[in-house]
């Protein structure tokens, strides 16, 4: 009797865990560059109930028999699959091809934010910024004086 109900609790978690995901996916159907996320369900555990047996001579093996104790969320999984690009006029405005994201530094040190929303400006310092003024983190883009090509250093 428990186990069926330790196997229902972790199925209704499980699934309300599916459900806020679901609910953060259509809260953001408006955000710049976000996709979607998905839950990966995993097997919580499986008892034994009595161990496989090999053939005699005279009677084929039997399979194991095993219980399913339950469900758990293994991940939340974010897609973030390239969508159509579109121009904007603005030089500044970047797109990532495939995984990733951009990373912006915070108003203290080591406090960094990811995001793919790729619209940036020109501060008065010439600082690349997002639109709510944090710095977009990189690296100089070099010409290279004997092939012309532009490399990161």
């Amino acid at each position: 009797m428990m186990r069926a109900m330790w196997s229902g609790v972790s199925g209704l978690q499980a699934h309300q865990t599916e459900l806020d995901v679901i609910g953060n996916n259509i809260a953001n159907v408006n955000t710049v560059a976000f996709k979607k996320s998905e839950v990966i369900f995993e097997t919580l555990l499986s008892q034994t109930e009595s161990i496989a047996s090999a053939a005699t001579d005279t009677m084929g093996g039997t399979n194991a028999e095993q219980v399913g104790l339950g469900v758990q969320v293994g991940s939340i999984k974010a897609i973030t699959t390239q969508g159509e690009l579109e121009t904007t006029g603005n030089n500044t405005d970047v797109a990532i091809s495939g995984n990733g994201y951009f990373v912006l530094a915070g108003a203290t040190s080591y406090s960094y934010f990811y995001t793919r929303n790729g619209s940036f400006n020109l501060d008065s310092n010439g600082n690349l910024v997002s639109s709510t003024g944090l710095k977009v983190q990189g690296w100089m883009a070099e010409k290279d004086a004997v092939t012309g090509e532009m490399t990161m250093n």
